[in-house]
């Protein structure tokens, strides 16, 4: 461990001249990553036509991206732990080129397919660019550049939608491919020639078994999650996904605490610090995606409902893409809070800005203007949050375990989102309205799904709460002294024991 101590030190001591740079190409690399989440939702009605199947067959198309990243995001972290980070991004943006390219020359579904879960396995990006981060730039330059990095997940997204539906509307739909995976080389041309390989490794054996339970287990939460509006909830299929998952990540967890070198430390994770920053993740990735699921419906059903604004598709990008710019302008704000205050005030900031706008956005709803202001108000909470996130990881692991935990922690976020659209589908499935010969969404249904993504940012709060009081996170990162459980930064630094 102090080698690895050291060798964090030299990293930062000697961190390159042209460290703007990395920080640029990494949150590029982000960005271009991010898109993907976005990426496809303008011609989802349309697929069915382009690929000659039906549109249960076709929603793959959006489920086999999640799926991959859930399963990649923990793999590609601990293998960056052990043989270079730099080198497993390079990896992740190389699938993510070969599924654009898979993608753009497809025609029938199964390629489509394939083509997006390659693009999924592209997501350990953000926190791999993050733990790049900690290891070669200065300690001044940390906080601030990690949110940003952190950000990007949400920028590449706001921003991606309007992009996307530009696209659809005005070129062929193999276009939007193209264009990813022209980012995606850019992307991998800049990292090749300004990204430095860290030099903090882990080394060690990997652990495929733990890696193949995990993969079970989430693979079989997500698609019970994701798919439980189309199968049923009750039906065999599902409750049968849902069991599979429990007995699964259940006896996963049993065998990493009892590997010498498990896929992901347990008994790291389950420090107060990092236990209670992931579960505050889960809530913001709860609270974050709710808004993206209500706000281009209100958008788009028709003005004769007496609630719908009857806009266009790139409309409803155009709306939204004003809440990744916030979210870019908070992540220095955000930094300059966590060195003053802690990387924990900074996040129970956000989660009160993010309950907050919901609350408004219950009784702001009717104009376009309204639903800018909100999702701005929101995207700045996030921006606040997701900027704290990785502070308080890295405070909390040692630097050999970095990537490792950071993965795990934007697992979380998934996590989240996929529960928030879970749930919305079903609140918005019940709460309808007949509006000629279909049942639409109703006014009421939009409310109560504000309400639970306002609940779901007070529960962030609450969580929290029980984060261990803190110095400030310019101070904690490298500092090499501090006490127990109150200083998770200085535990982690000092000694890397696993309580």
């Amino acid at each position: 461990m102090s080698d690895a101590l050291t060798r964090s030190a030299e990293a930062r001591g000697s961190a390159p001249p042209r460290s703007s740079a990395v920080v640029a190409v990494l949150a590029f690399a982000g960005i271009v990553v991010s898109l993907m989440q976005t990426l496809v939702i303008p011609i989802v009605p349309e697929l069915p036509k382009y690929l000659d199947a039906s549109a249960s067959n076709t929603a793959w198309a959006v489920t086999a991206t999640l799926l991959a990243a859930a399963v990649a995001t923990p793999v590609v972290g601990r293998l960056g732990d052990m043989f270079g980070k730099r080198r497993m991004l390079l990896v992740s943006i190389v699938l993510l080129v070969s599924g654009s390219v898979v993608a753009a020359l497809s025609e029938s579904l199964v390629p489509m397919i394939v083509g997006r879960a390659l693009q999924g396995l592209a997501a350990g990006v953000v926190p791999l660019g993050i733990s790049i981060m900690r290891d070669v730039l200065p300690a001044e330059r940390l906080a601030g550049s990690t949110a940003l990095m952190s950000a990007s997940l949400g920028v590449g997204g706001a921003l991606g939608l309007p992009s996307a539906a530009f696209i659809a509307d005005n070129y062929n739909w193999h276009v939007l491919f193209w264009v990813s995976a022209v980012l995606g080389a850019v992307a991998l041309v800049l990292v090749l020639a300004i990204v430095p390989e860290s030099k903090v490794r882990t080394g060690g054996r990997f652990d495929l078994i733990g890696s193949v339970g995990m993969a079970a287990g989430l693979v079989s939460l997500l698609l019970a999650v994701s798919k439980g509006g189309d199968w049923g909830w009750t039906s065999g299929t599902v409750l049968g996904l849902f069991a599979v998952a429990v007995v699964v990540l259940l006896a996963w967890g049993f065998y990493e605490l009892r590997t010498a070198q498990p896929l992901v430390d347990l008994r790291t994770t389950a420090r107060r610090q990092v236990l209670f920053t992931n579960l505050a993740s889960i809530a913001f990735g709860f609270s974050m995606f709710a808004m993206s699921l209500v706000l281009p419906q209100l958008l788009q059903l028709p003005e004769q409902t007496g609630y719908g604004l009857g806009q266009s598709m790139l409309t409803v990008g155009l709306v939204l893409a004003p809440q990744g710019l916030v979210m870019m302008a908070m992540a220095p704000l955000s930094a300059a809070i966590s060195k003053t205050k802690g990387p924990k005030i900074t996040l129970m900031i956000g989660a009160v800005i993010v309950a907050a706008g919901y609350s408004l956005n219950i009784v702001l709803m009717s104009e376009i203007w309204h639903l800018i202001l909100v999702s701005c108000i929101i995207g700045a909470g996030v921006g606040f949050a997701y900027g704290a996130m990785p502070a308080l990881i890295m405070g909390a692991v040692p630097p050999s375990e970095t990537a490792a935990a950071n993965s795990l922690n934007t697992l979380m976020r998934s996590i989240g989102t996929s529960f928030a659209s879970a749930i919305a589908g079903v609140v918005l499935a019940q709460m309808t309205t007949d509006f000629g010969s279909a049942a639409l969404p109703s006014e009421n249904g939009f409310k109560v799904v504000m309400a639970i993504g306002a609940g779901a940012a007070l529960l962030a709060l609450v969580l929290a709460a029980f984060l261990p009081r803190q110095r400030p996170a310019a101070k904690a990162v490298p500092s090499a002294g501090g006490t127990g459980d109150e200083q998770g930064a200085e535990v982690a630094e000092v000694s890397g024991a696993k309580s």
